[in-house]
């Protein structure tokens, strides 16, 4: 008997087991179908997908229905951008759906999906790219059901990117690394929310990042009421880095838009608040960092958000006479003071602004402090700023767990007042512009990642009504000294604005070493000693530098009494009348040096006057190239050289492969030793009617013309 049970009860299995491995197969075209359906009936939009299976197994006893690489395209007037993508969604129902009818609904009970994006974009008329359902009257009276149904119980989205973009307010929103998961029962109208989310938030308006990566977190039970569209915060924890957070009130959706009532906090004082507001990768663990003081974010927000309206909204961070010290830092940060408020009293977006009434703190016995005022954010923000105080830089890593191979050491000076408007920035409106006062920085040194140092003894920057002066900047590199003195045009449209950094400079030298402006590969390897990674020319600079110099070392080449001009634009150098002493005589350049494009590339006259013919033709590995005639004739050459090539981008040398060119010279002075020429030596030996040492090559000229380096 009980052998016969197991037997029945195999069979069965096995039965089972075949029916659960033949009907993914069995509804799949069905499974398609549907699926197909409910796009093309619901939606005014590209859409596709991979694949589409079913498993039975995923979430047993109920059955899963997985779809691979879905997308949504937008059709005009947001052609051709990605509203919806997908890796992986899936959709998990009882299996007796899967016996429904073709015109019955398909009930969903959960969705799960990997690695998505969803791109809501507002273009400057207002119009937002989601609203892709399409607009069928009919549909309603001809009695036909939905090929899928909702009747949702729990979530979840893993690694999903959710991007904002309004194009009239310039503003944008982007949530990455969303992690989101949900729990609660979408067959009632009223209904708790269990929900559990982290992500990334970056936020920025025009050109400017308010926000970079900064971690949330929100763990959250919602009340839902699905009638009214409202969504109560009832047990919630938040963060913003490791920053607390708890909210209480609703936000409803109506027809206008949203409606929000709520209000925030922070749940303790304590001043570790602060510190966790700070993104982890720079501040350490603050676990057990000692403090003293508050600090407090208390907000609300009340009001309709729609197209023309933003709730009424007050947000105030605080903090008084508040103090840190990490346990394994000599020094603490003390008298800390924050007073900033960001307010909106009317509904009008362009009313907000920001007090920044006081901004304040202290290590040891220097005391910095800063104030602003921002209005008119959303159209032309007007901002109103001053900072006055010293930093000891040699502090801040005794204080701080600022991360460095080594310690920074200089004294920091600022005393600046400045108003000005972004629309004056953006259109370089300098007059609207005003500036006063001094920052200064001496004693700076700094050692970069290579082991290369650089000290700063004196810098000083004038703020003027419309203008910045660098006044001084005197510096160390390696063998190179450096004095540079200018005026910058565009500062605040470079800071603010990321435009090109414009300015007239002034550089005198005592000597410079070119090879103290590029960087080793590998100090620690001798045989890669000498190898150097060329500098790209930022291509942020738009300046010009009046240079003058009295030893320039480049290469194995010692040249004196350097002069001329540098324009910097475009991520190329334009040389104008550069001169120098080189090879006994004098040299003049002019031309351009390009790192624009991936292989470095020059453009080049040359002027040699009176050079030696020995030096220029050993020392310049181009010329030797050129015409080999180094040692064999001796005496001084006049020139003029055109030539162009790639630059070889390790060391900015010429690639004697790609030069190209024309070369006009004349022989002055000159005498030749045969001697030297296997060539020349022969013809002395053999042609007894030349005398090779009474050949007179004194102002001979010659032109060469040359294509690849040939």
């Amino acid at each position: 008997m009980v052998k016969k049970i197991l037997k029945i009860l195999g069979i069965v299995l096995f039965v089972l087991l075949v029916v659960a491995f033949s009907v993914p197969y069995l509804f799949k075209d069905q499974i398609k179908a549907k699926i197909a359906k409910s796009i093309n009936e619901n939606l005014d939009a590209k859409v596709a997908f991979k694949d589409a299976d079913l498993s039975l197994f995923k979430s047993f006893p109920k059955a899963t229905i997985s779809v691979e690489k879905l997308s949504i395209i937008n059709k005009a007037p947001f052609e051709g951008d990605t509203l919806v993508a997908f890796d992986e969604l899936n959709l998990k129902m009882s299996v007796m759906e899967l016996f429904n009818d073709d015109k019955e609904p398909m009930n969903i009970e959960a969705i799960s999906s990997k690695n998505g994006l969803i791109n809501i974009i507002f273009n400057k008329d207002g119009v937002g790219n989601y609203d892709i359902a399409l607009k069928n009257k009919d549909k309603k009276e001809d009695g036909k059901g939905k090929p899928l149904a909702l009747k949702i119980k729990e979530y979840e989205v893993e690694n999903f990117k959710f991007k904002f973009t309004d194009e009239a307010s310039k503003i944008k929103m982007v949530l990455d690394s969303i992690n989101h998961s949900g729990t609660g029962d979408f067959t009632n109208d009223i209904l708790d929310l269990d929900t559990e989310t982290t992500a990334k938030l970056s936020l920025g308006m025009d050109k400017m990042n308010y926000m970079k990566d900064v971690t949330i977190s929100l763990k959250a039970i919602l009340g839902i009421d699905l009638k009214k569209s409202k969504y109560t915060f009832k047990q919630n924890k938040a963060k913003i880095n490791d920053l607390p957070l708890e909210f209480d009130g609703f936000i409803q959706l109506v027809d206008a838009g949203q409606e929000y009532d709520l209000k925030f906090k922070t749940p303790t004082s304590d001043f570790k608040n602060f510190l966790g507001l700070i993104p982890a990768t720079y501040r350490s663990n603050i676990e057990n960092v000692k403090t003293s003081g508050e600090f407090t974010v208390v907000g609300y927000a009340k009001g309709l958000y729609s197209d023309t309206t933003v709730p009424k909204f007050n947000v105030a961070i605080a903090s008084n006479n508040a103090s840190f010290q990490y346990p394994d830092l000599p020094k603490s940060v003390k008298n800390i003071i924050i007073d900033t408020k960001i307010i909106n009293e009317t509904g009008v977006m362009n009313d907000t602004y920001i007090n920044l009434d006081k901004l304040s703190f202290a290590i040891d016995q220097d005391v910095f402090n800063a104030k602003a005022n921002i209005k008119n954010v959303a159209t032309n923000a007007l901002v109103d700023a001053a900072l006055k105080g010293t930093i000891n830089l040699s502090n801040l890593s005794k204080a701080y767990p600022i991360k460095l191979d080594k310690p920074l050491t200089g004294i920091l000076k600022a005393d600046v007042t400045t108003k000005f408007d972004m629309k004056s920035v953006e259109t370089n409106q300098y007059q609207n512009i005003y500036n006063a006062g001094t920052m200064s920085l001496s004693g700076f040194k700094y050692t970069d990642e290579n082991g290369k140092g650089m000290t700063i003894s004196n810098a000083l920057v004038q703020f003027n009504p419309s203008t910045v002066n660098l006044k001084e900047f005197k510096a160390t590199t390696g063998k190179s000294d450096l004095n540079v003195n200018g005026v910058l045009e565009n500062f605040y449209g470079f800071v603010f604005r990321n435009q090109e950094l414009k300015g007239n400079f002034n550089l005198n030298s005592n000597q410079l070493a070119i090879a103290d402006f590029m960087t080793i590969e590998d100090p620690k390897k001798e045989e890669q000693a000498k190898k150097t990674e060329a500098m790209k020319i930022p291509a942020f600079l738009n300046c010009s530098l009046t240079a003058k110099a009295n030893t320039v070392l480049y290469d194995n080449l010692v040249l004196k009494d350097c002069s001329g001009k540098l324009i910097v634009k475009d991520q190329a150098v334009t040389l104008e009348n550069v001169k120098t002493n080189a090879f006994g005589g004098q040299v003049g350049v002019s031309g351009v040096v390009s790192t624009k494009e991936k292989t470095p590339t020059f453009n080049m006259d040359l002027n040699l006057n009176q050079v030696d013919i020995a030096q220029t033709f050993t020392l310049l590995d181009m010329f030797k190239k050129l015409a080999p005639i180094a040692g064999v004739i001796n005496g001084k050459l006049n020139s003029t050289v055109k030539v162009s090539g790639d630059l070889d981008a390790n060391e900015l040398t010429p690639d004697l492969k790609t030069i190209s060119g024309d070369l006009l010279g004349q022989l002055l002075s000159t005498t030749v030793n045969s001697k030297n020429s296997n060539m020349l030596n022969a013809l002395d030996d053999n042609l007894k009617f030349i005398d090779i040492k009474k050949l007179n090559l004194n102002d001979l000229k010659a032109a060469l013309t040359f294509k690849d380096g040939k």
